[in-house]
């Protein structure tokens, strides 16, 4: 079927183009300088001259530059007069149009989908669903619609826009919202716990107030949650890449821990100590794509504070070497060892797509520690360092690319 046939039940807007996410991320992970590009931008927007794309790449400079209140400046003033960006597309002619949902938030609140896209053909267009300005009526042209605002407190009202119109949405919505908030750290464990061969630790909502008295001795950790007690894991909410995580042994330590920070909510969970018998720590990203799980990467290292860039990966031959052990063989080791818990995992969840950080307890069991549909699945490590991610990481995209168009060919079909 002709998808302009059915043109009528949707709108063509103008999509401001963009140098975009994925360019301007890999940019900076290579080490790139990106103040004369700021500074050109910053020009025209002076000027008169920059349009919204020029605009919202200014922001995410701003952002990569370490400067977050004024990209987010930049990004709600350019935000409050235009919502429909187009990134740029390996085709002129695409064989999909993919029409994302996102939220007016910093770099990391929304799905990083340019890179699953990269090279595929497919044409990504991002609406950014905005407080006081509602949803474009008709819709914009697309084939597959995906949501890909998080499940944090800025992303409520967004997530609340697009449910109203979940039900009647006129294509394919992929990631509903109703999943979607179901993610955040205290909300997962409720989800996914009584699954046999996975362990989740319970995480906890705290206020300030509340940690404050126990590292007062006024209260202790049970007056939080019953059973809870040290040593303990505490990160702010909302944080996300280890910004604030720490262990804490004891109320003192959660006096210092509490003078340091500044926030006024905290999340906080009992301490697994996963370390394997050789004294190290492992932790995978495991991504769902239509239900089937696919190795992201594995990190290791002597501490248990562990994400990707803290992992000395690429000083290291032995640890790139058991990491590709661990790609090439996930399908028939890992997946298979945790194939009840990661199917279980999938059913629960119930999104298309997203990902999992997790690791392994010295008892065999999969040890969630959290689940995210924006976490960042790339390609941007070095091929001569890391020859055998790249293969990995065209696995992960091509699937990506095979589910919206799967969704987008079953529209055809029905209609």
């Amino acid at each position: 079927m002709d998808r302009n046939s059915t043109a009528a039940e949707l709108g063509r807007y103008p999509s401001a183009d963009r140098i975009g996410f994925a360019r301007l991320t890999k940019m900076a992970f290579d080490g790139a300088d990106l103040r004369p590009l700021r500074d050109q931008l910053l020009e025209q927007l002076n000027s008169g001259t920059a349009g919204a794309g020029e605009g919202l790449d200014l922001s995410l400079i701003a952002q990569l530059l370490g400067d977050k209140q004024a990209g987010m400046a930049i990004q709600s003033e350019v935000l409050s007069f235009h919502q429909l960006y187009r990134s740029p597309c390996s085709s002129q002619q695409p064989k999909l149009r993919v029409l994302a949902l996102a939220a007016a938030i910093d770099m990391g609140g929304n799905t990083p989908i340019e890179f699953l896209l990269e090279n595929s053909a497919i044409e990504l267009q991002t609406l950014y669903v905005v407080a006081g300005v509602d949803l474009p009526s008709p819709l914009p042209e697309h084939d597959v619609a995906i949501v890909i605002a998080s499940d944090s407190q800025e992303c409520v009202e967004a997530l609340a826009k697009i449910d109203r119109l979940a039900a009647s949405w006129p294509r394919p919505l992929l990631n509903p919202p109703r999943f979607v908030r179901n993610l955040d750290r205290d909300k997962l464990h409720a989800l996914l716990r009584g699954v046999d061969g996975l362990e989740i630790p319970a995480t906890f909502g705290a206020t300030r107030a509340e940690l404050q008295r126990v590292a007062e001795a006024q209260s202790d950790m049970s007056s939080l949650a019953a059973g809870l007690k040290f040593p303990i894991i505490a990160r702010p909410r909302g944080s996300h890449a280890g910004v604030g995580l720490v262990r804490l042994d004891d109320a003192a330590g959660l006096a210092r821990y509490l003078a340091e920070r500044g926030e006024q909510a905290f999340f906080v969970a009992r301490f697994v100590d996963y370390a394997n018998t050789d004294g190290l720590y492992r932790k995978y990203r495991i991504v769902f794509i239509g239900g089937k799980p696919y190795a992201c990467h594995m990190a290791i290292a002597d501490r248990w504070d562990i994400w990707y860039l803290n992992a000395g990966m690429a000083f290291s031959a032995d640890k790139r070497a058991e990491e590709e052990r661990f790609m090439r063989d996930f399908d028939s080791d890992f997946a298979l060892r945790h194939g009840g818990a990661l199917a279980a995992v999938a059913r629960r969840v119930g999104l298309d797509y997203f990902t999992i950080d997790c690791a392994e307890t010295r008892n065999g069991d999969l040890l969630i520690f959290e689940a995210d549909n924006t976490a960042v699945v790339h390609n941007m490590d070095s091929p001569e360092v890391f020859p055998y991610k790249p293969p990995q990481m065209k696995k992960i995209f091509d699937a990506f690319a095979a589910m919206l168009s799967c969704a987008g060919f079953d529209r055809e079909r029905a209609a």
